[in-house]
């Protein structure tokens, strides 16, 4: 094996891969034995040309690399995707895309392979009309966040101008309801676990102050278990004094008739619950009459005759009502009826914590 003749005649007709020629040039090369003639004889197995095996040897002599060297693979952003998705599934639209943003620009035909690639690897490319639904929800959610449309009522002015604003304090826990654990009123909370204000906390306080200065409305939204509930409570838990809140549940299948009576439930109204609606619409708007907030929790549920049946509620000459409408979704629910969006005067929305408020909050938790 020491001799090109008897080396080549052993691999006559065979074909090496790069890592066993290579390994085999190298163990020569080690022996001192090595010649240009092993590499002719290499190049030949190796299905390459000469200057191929030198520039293998080069590399692993180097770098210590006997494999190719792996090619940087193309990988599509989620944005990318959801660019493509928009665009139907046109592979070049998204090239145009790219080009116009600026920036380096992967080939169309890297761009096409990486998408089959992709798609053979599972990859589903949501509907065109999905994507475009789901962006437009989107742009609605944060134009809603922006937004605040300030509408108090015919003779409202006069009413928040003959008392002062109240002012929500954010900072202390002191005064909030507790129950005999020791926790807010309506929170649930571990053992040895204690309530954190966070700047979402403190945000939905200044909307709720807001809304209860105005006698106006506010819409507390965002994903399910960003605590939106609670935020909402311990805002409530500094309201001045003279406020009282009345949490109203709403069913999963609410109709009027249903949120009527939740309605005078809620408020604890002494008798039964009268026969006729216009009865217990007379009985509620008597209770209403003295300053007080009204939460309905699980607003994104009410349909819009259940929205229009609370701004009657808000409507009524003779209320003092702080409508807080509650909800993952609801400011969805809320687009349903227009007259009643705009009366709110907050759009808040809880989002997600951020990372650097994370251990700060996870610590006073368990503190």
């Amino acid at each position: 094996m020491g001799e090109p003749g008897a080396w080549g005649e052993v691999t006559a007709g065979l074909r090496v891969s790069r890592p066993v020629l290579v390994a085999r040039l190298l163990e020569l090369e080690a022996a001192g034995a090595l010649t240009t003639a092993h590499v002719r004889a290499g190049a030949q197995v190796g299905g390459v040309n000469v200057r191929t095996v030198w520039r293998w040897l080069d590399a692993a002599r180097t770098e210590g690399r006997v494999e190719r060297r792996p090619r940087a693979r193309l990988e599509l952003s989620d944005q990318a995707w959801e660019v493509l998705a928009q665009a139907g599934g046109n592979v070049a639209a998204l090239h145009r895309h790219l080009k116009a943003t600026g920036g380096e620009v992967p080939s169309l035909a890297s761009l096409h392979r990486a998408v089959r690639r992709d798609l053979q690897a599972g990859r589903v490319l949501p509907d065109r009309a999905v994507a475009r639904r789901e962006r437009e929800e989107q742009q609605t959610r944060q134009a809603l966040a922006d937004l605040a449309l300030a509408g108090p009522r015919a003779g409202g002015v006069a009413k928040v101008a003959a008392r002062r604003p109240p002012h929500l304090v954010p900072e202390a826990t002191g005064s909030l309801p507790v129950e005999e654990n020791g926790a807010l009123a309506g929170v649930a909370l571990p053992a040895g676990a204690q309530l954190v204000r966070t700047s979402s906390v403190r945000a939905v306080t200044e909307a709720v102050g807001q809304a209860m200065a105005t006698q106006g409305a506010v819409c507390v939204f965002g994903d399910p278990g960003r605590g939106k509930t609670a935020a909402v409570r311990m805002a409530l838990g500094e309201a001045p004094p003279g406020w009282k809140a009345t949490w109203v549940p709403v069913p999963v299948r609410p109709s009027v008739a249903g949120m009527r009576r939740a309605v005078f439930d809620a408020l604890a109204l002494p008798g039964r619950f009268p026969h006729t609606s216009a009865l217990a619409d007379a009985a509620v708007a008597r209770a209403l009459a003295e300053a007080r907030v009204l939460v309905v929790d699980e607003a994104q549920r009410l349909p819009a005759p259940c929205l229009e049946y609370f701004q009657s509620l808000w409507d009524h000459p003779g209320t003092r009502i702080t409508l807080v409408l509650c909800g993952a979704g609801s400011e969805r629910a809320l687009a349903r009826l227009p007259q009643l969006a705009s009366r709110v005067v907050a759009w808040q929305e809880v989002p997600r914590l951020t990372g650097a408020e994370v251990t700060s909050v996870v610590t006073g938790f368990h503190l």
